[in-house]
């Protein structure tokens, strides 16, 4: 999970990038960039960070141009080692930068393909820089001085053959604009906007839809999977179906927690969504729980909120804001380390005594992944003197790792892999504990979109959309996702590329 965002203006872009950037910055906090393109000249910013300190004035003055790409990482393998900050960078052809949010499921047999059979060096262990040589690769094969919209067309096609995964990408071609392309299964997000200034048209690509709504870009459609999008210098845009057999499938989980609740992706309203979820499992409660002496509904900020309303009010029982959050704390989720986690839920959020203090409460969250958030809050609200604790959780049990680019790695350190929901209570030490039923989830997301027939949810099935998923591939990945590997450093090149010295 990371955030894409690309601007084909009619002005300066880099304050537009900065800005939809800073709304971006929930889908990762570990590494931020942007580049952009004045007279065939590529200016680029990236490090380890928030996008607010990675770029700072005297970056941004240096940023020139019309057009450009940024991005916010979220390391989900390898390192978080600077050198590993996108946009990435080829000189050749023409000279393409690159920015991905997902996961490529055959990286290293493509790594292998680039350096014997394409002669291309890949410089760190991000399977984003894979990507985009694997693109200009294709793109070479063309062998023109110049490059038009059937070249990129032929090249995202070529892709589409030889990539497996999840990628929702943007790219910078000197000279011609900007690429948008999705998989052929729309894992991740991607959409496009535009907006009509007095030197005329503008266009916007980003994760989510919230980007667009903060720069005044008016939603057109989201990115169809194995579709590409082309705004080219003279602000015509191109499109065209790339994929032979596209499936939209696109991953559930952004609507339980990853996107921000006034996001709209794949026609689906994330805040309906989740209100939808929160209607569910209420009707859940009432069929499999009738007995219950629940006295106050408590979110767990922020995700749950909206699900959490609307039990209540269909439960008839009280909300009530039980925790406050400290907002300079990032997303505990996505932190990398078990023991930073650990250590920042506490730190996060402090329990209202009084909501608590002789009351039996029901703790509402998005979801339950690792079990470490729910057993401390749970043991929070036990200190803040709650006389029982139910929890409800809007997704199903989080059984089986994340392949497409979300940080639930070893199924081993999953709570709910090889558990009964009754040993999942247990074990984060809930009173009560129910979930939300998968058919549920998906008709609470469907609801919004009728089209929508198919999602990735993996992670609660075990079921993997591309088909190339074994258990040799779980185990390297496990791997490659440890705790242990993301704090270790870089064995490639860890210095930070900055062109035409903008340090």
């Amino acid at each position: 999970m990371c955030g894409i965002i690309g601007i084909a203006g009619r002005g300066p872009v880099n304050q537009s990038l900065f800005d939809g950037l800073t709304v971006l910055q929930h889908r990762g906090q570990d590494a931020a960039g942007i580049v952009t393109c004045d007279q065939g000249r590529l200016f680029l910013r990236k490090d380890n960070g928030l996008i607010r300190d990675v770029v700072r004035t005297r970056h941004m003055l240096n940023l020139h141009g019309n057009i450009g790409i940024g991005h916010v990482r979220y390391p989900t393998a390898g390192s978080s080692d600077s050198a590993e900050a996108q946009p990435f960078y080829v000189n050749s052809p023409f000279g393409i930068t690159l920015a991905h949010n997902g996961n490529l499921t055959n990286s290293d047999q493509l790594k292998d393909e680039l350096f014997r059979s394409d002669l291309r060096h890949i410089n760190t262990n991000s399977d984003s820089e894979i990507l985009l040589n694997v693109f200009a690769h294709e793109l070479q094969q063309r062998s023109k001085l110049s490059v038009d919209a059937e070249d990129i067309f032929a090249a995202v096609a070529a892709v589409h053959r030889r990539v497996r995964g999840a990628y929702a990408a943007v790219a910078l071609i000197v000279g011609f604009g900007l690429v948008a392309f999705r998989d052929p299964f729309g894992i991740r997000p991607l959409v496009y906007g535009r907006r009509e200034t007095e030197n005329g048209m503008e266009y916007m690509v980003a994760s989510e839809s919230v980007a667009l709504d903060v720069l005044d870009f008016r939603r057109v459609r989201d990115v169809a999977p194995g579709e590409a999008v082309l705004f080219d210098m003279d602000g015509q845009i191109h499109t065209r179906q790339c994929a032979d057999q596209p499936i939209n499938s696109p991953c559930i989980f952004e609507f339980v927690y990853l996107a921000r609740p006034d996001s709209i992706i794949d026609q689906v309203s994330v805040h309906k969504a989740r209100l939808r979820m929160g209607e569910y499992l209420a009707e859940k409660i009432l069929k499999d729980w009738p007995e219950q002496d629940i006295d106050v509904v408590i979110p767990i900020p922020d995700t749950s909120r909206t699900a959490a309303l609307q039990m209540a009010s269909i439960l008839g029982i009280k909300y009530r804001e039980g925790f406050i959050k400290n907002r300079y704390i990032a997303r505990t989720f996505i932190m990398p380390g078990q023991k930073i986690r650990k250590k920042s839920v506490r730190q996060k959020l402090n329990p209202i005594d009084l909501e608590f203090r002789g009351k039996n409460v029901l703790l509402v969250d998005d979801s339950i992944v690792r079990g470490t958030t729910s057993e401390q809050i749970i043991q929070m609200a036990r200190e803040a003197g709650a006389r029982r604790v139910y929890f409800a959780s809007a997704a199903p049990p989080v059984r089986y790792p994340n392949v497409y680019g979300i940080d639930m790695p070893a199924a081993h350190e999953l709570i709910a892999h090889g558990r009964s929901e009754d040993e999942v209570a247990r074990a984060i030490g809930a009173d009560y504990l129910i979930f939300q039923d998968l058919a549920d989830l998906e008709e609470a997301v469907r609801r919004g979109n009728p089209r929508l027939q198919r999602f990735d949810a993996s992670c609660f099935t075990g079921e993997y959309v591309t088909g190339d998923i074994d258990r040799h591939y779980l185990e390297r990945l496990a791997r490659a996702r440890s705790d242990a590997a993301k704090t270790q450093p870089n064995n490639t090149n860890s210095a930070i590329i900055d062109l035409h010295n903008n340090h």
